[in-house]
């Protein structure tokens, strides 16, 4: 962990600007745009500062690094929500959902933990159902079901009980949940009712996630002697 913390310097930086500089929504521009991404754009050059020979070898960080890319093409259409951009930003979330599934792979299944996160999902799609009207009445299950098996590939990775874990994983799963928190505070806002302090909640929790989502990338153990002990 101590090697990588030197490489997300400038994540936190840039995380630390837009906090500071706080830009109202009310105002939407490419500047604002700008100040919002900033932090994905630098956890873009933190997997690509491992170098390229690294993303080709290693599938899970590419897509990773992919679903990075969506994630920022999302928030910026999440700035200009209010002009009937929302559905594109969900649309952009939903593809980076799919990317970070993939790389957290279907071993080990863990039905459980895949169990566990269908009640969960399906509890949050029930209190939201009512409030839902026209199209997002799919839209949000379907994003919804790709959020919660996100989750559940994520959480599946991490067997503490069997020691069958690394950092990397752990990362991976608490990086998911602090995604649902995100996305979930931005469905009750967005449908239900006013959440107060929605926005720090929102902006905060997501930007933890995708940091530890791209730190799950990076393997620090020996990938053969990791699936050995799988």
């Amino acid at each position: 962990v101590k090697s990588e913390g030197p490489k997300l310097v400038p994540f936190f930086k840039a995380t630390c600007v837009y906090f500071v500089l706080w830009l109202p929504t009310s105002s939407p521009s490419w500047f604002s745009a700008l100040i919002k991404c900033l932090p994905i754009f630098c956890l873009w050059v933190f997997l690509l500062a491992h170098g390229i020979n690294f993303l080709v070898s290693h599938r899970s960080a590419s897509r990773i690094l992919a679903g990075l890319i969506f994630s920022a093409v999302g928030d910026a259409f999440l700035i200009w929500q209010e002009q009937g951009y929302f559905i594109h930003g969900l649309l952009m979330f939903a593809i980076t959902h799919i990317l970070y599934s993939s790389a957290f792979g279907m071993k080990p299944l863990d039905l459980k933990a895949g169990l566990l996160m269908g009640i969960v999902s399906s509890s949050c799609y029930a209190f939201l159902y009512s409030y839902l009207s026209g199209p997002f009445t799919y839209l949000v299950a379907v994003y919804i079901a790709l959020i919660g098996f996100m989750g559940w590939r994520a959480m599946a990775g991490v067997q503490l009980c069997n020691d069958l874990w690394t950092w990397t994983k752990l990362s991976a799963c608490v990086g998911a949940m602090l995604f649902m928190v995100s996305d979930l505070t931005i469905a009750l806002n967005e449908f239900c009712f006013p959440v107060p302090y929605s926005r720090f909640i929102i902006m905060a929790t997501y930007y933890a996630a995708q940091m530890l989502i791209a730190l799950s990338a990076v393997e620090t153990r020996d990938e053969e002697d990791f699936r050995k002990r799988s």
